[in-house]
């Protein structure tokens, strides 16, 4: 495969204009989506006992922290919009990075989005019914608006998530607040079971599947003012105060529900208000989750269409996604394809809603797969790229992204056996971007990087 000449250079590029809130703002908006008041269900059936589940959430902390140090040395020495995907480029060459952006176009974040979209419209369903179609109409129109905020502005797109994760944030303590209204649950009787080595490992992947997001930060690297200090700042703070609210929920859910009742409830913040507030505790979770779940898909569209300029910039096939328009300080045309691919998925969830979900499980061993490569080519550009300015260094190098790479290679173990067939399909969409960067010509190496 011969790589071609490089698409133009685009004529106008990402600009600094978050502050240090606005970036807090997008990683807790991303963290926080609509897994807190889902997965501590799975976690409390896999762990066995609460001792078991209140240090699972502390470690998922812990890790997502270790891995943010990671992430603040890449995004400060190498700010840019393509985040994981210029980090995997430097380091592993142009092939290996066109594959990981390729599964962003196609699968990781229109799959996401799509998916936010589906639970908001679950959700508003409830409260105002538009028949059996209705939550697909509700995921299309969130998508819709999504779209038409992102493509007016990343002023609009900031200013919507910064209000958003507020109330997301509030509606977290609003759970906990009327969980320490209910009367403790009594103590379960018998001895716990002792948790088993495939049990912790499901429990930490739905843990770390509920941390996952404050990645998405390196994406907007590029569009941080004086990112040398903020991104450290963002990442950091936005870790801790996700872990304080995920842990002191959990210590909620467990002392209101019991192991037993948190593990057995399907839907637990859900089962915790109503035993606080009665009959209108129905209505208040719809929102409270959609609001979670709106919050999310602002930030998966904005993050996504950066990592979709990025391949157009380098890919000549997909140049018309590497556009930035100067006016707005947005990828419009990003924006708007990511936003198509998304509704075309919300069509095929109304169709099929199994096979929709199926697209779900595979994602997860996907994202661990890129996830490790891409703190791995922290290794690789330390010894590559040995004279460039690094304003954070990782502390604890090289024992600290040892340690998550480990974590990773464990949790991509334990997604497979999970995922199962949908694992393979991951594969299969992997390799059809094998077949894209043929039939494109290949890809070239941007200006001033390594092309192996």
């Amino acid at each position: 495969m011969t790589p071609t000449a490089s698409a133009p250079a685009p004529s106008a590029a990402p600009r600094p204009s978050l502050s240090l809130r606005d970036t807090i703002a997008l990683i807790v908006g991303t963290v926080i989506g609509v897994g807190i008041f889902r997965t501590p269900s799975p976690v409390a059936s896999f762990a066995g006992s609460e001792g078991v589940v209140v240090l699972a959430w502390v470690a998922g902390g812990l890790i997502s922290l270790l891995g943010a140090l990671c992430y603040a040395e890449l995004t400060t020495s190498y700010p840019h919009p393509g985040g994981d995907y210029h980090f995997l480029r430097r380091a592993f060459g142009p092939r290996l990075s066109f594959l990981f952006g390729w599964a962003r176009i196609s699968v990781i974040q229109p799959g996401s989005i799509a998916l936010l979209a589906f639970v908001l419209g679950d959700y508003l369903g409830t409260l105002l019914s538009l028949g059996p179609a209705g939550p697909a109409i509700w995921a299309a129109l969130a998508i819709t608006l999504l779209t038409g905020i992102n493509v007016l502005g990343i002023r609009h797109g900031k200013t919507t998530q910064n209000v958003f994760t507020t109330l997301e944030v509030l509606g977290v303590l609003l759970v906990a607040g009327a969980g320490l209204m209910v009367a403790p649950a009594p103590p379960a009787a018998g001895a716990s079971p002792a948790v088993t080595p495939s049990g912790l490992g499901l429990v930490m992947v739905f843990v770390l599947l509920t941390y996952g997001g404050w990645n998405e930060a390196a994406y907007v690297s590029a569009e941080v003012r004086d990112p040398a200090r903020n991104m450290v700042r963002a990442l950091v703070l936005s870790i801790v105060l996700v872990t304080l609210l995920y842990v002191g929920l959990n210590l909620v859910y467990l002392r209101s529900l019991g192991l037993q009742g948190t593990a057995s409830s399907q839907a637990v913040a859900a089962d915790l208000l109503a035993r606080a507030l009665g009959p209108a505790a129905a209505g208040i979770m719809a929102l409270l989750v959609a609001i979670a779940a709106f919050t999310s898909a602002n930030a998966a569209v904005l993050t996504g269409a950066r990592s979709a300029f990025a391949v157009g910039r380098d890919v000549g096939a997909f140049r018309f996604l590497g556009q930035w328009n100067a006016s707005t300080g947005t990828p419009v045309n990003a924006v708007l394809a990511q936003s198509a691919v998304a509704l075309a998925l919300v069509l095929l969830g109304a169709l099929t809603r199994r096979g929709f979900e199926t697209m779900v499980e595979y994602t997860a061993p996907v994202f661990w797969f890129f996830f490790l490569l891409t703190v791995a080519s922290l290794f690789v550009l330390r010894r590559t790229d040995p004279h460039r300015s690094r304003p954070f260094r990782v502390p604890g190098y090289p024992a600290t992204p040892a340690v998550f790479c480990l974590v990773a290679v464990y949790l991509l173990y334990s997604s497979v056996r999970y995922a199962g067939v949908g694992a393979l399909v991951g594969l299969v969409v992997l390799a059809s971007g094998v077949f894209v960067m043929r039939v494109t010509a290949g890809v070239t190496p941007g200006p001033g990087e390594n092309s192996r």
